[in-house]
């Protein structure tokens, strides 16, 4: 399973969730936010600080863990159309990518503000979410 854990109060990090289902044409991605019950076990077995949700955690295929700018990169692999354009970042070595992705993690709630709770996927994309 490739599951996909986010910020689910960050205004910016639900609408990059929404864009990547709408590329996952193959259904390859499951989501849950770090929030949720099954974010915080998975943040426990992984070892990482429940309460860094300064970072994507990308899980692909049950046992590689990616977070930061090659999580993206990672979970960018398994969309098709428009997205792939974006592995163009691939010719950046990690600490430059994840440099500008600390910077703009750092910042995203005074750039695109937050939600008082998780975002509640709608009936047609429940089935795309862990929930516990």
């Amino acid at each position: 399973m490739n599951i996909v854990l986010f910020d689910g109060i960050c205004n910016f990090c639900n609408s990059t969730v929404l864009q990547i289902i709408k590329y996952d044409k193959a259904n390859k991605l499951k989501f849950s936010s770090l929030q949720s019950d099954f974010g915080k076990k998975t943040l426990k077995s992984l070892k990482m600080e429940e309460d860094n949700l300064n970072t994507l955690i990308f899980i692909k295929n049950s046992n590689e863990v990616y977070t930061e700018s090659t999580a993206i990169l990672e979970i960018i692999k398994m969309l098709q159309g428009f997205p792939r354009v974006l592995l163009f970042f691939r010719i950046f070595p990690k600490k430059v990518r994840d440099f500008f992705y600390k910077k703009f993690s750092n910042n995203r709630y005074k750039l695109f503000g937050k939600k008082e709770n998780c975002m509640i996927p709608t009936k047609e994309l429940r089935e795309k979410f862990i929930d516990n």
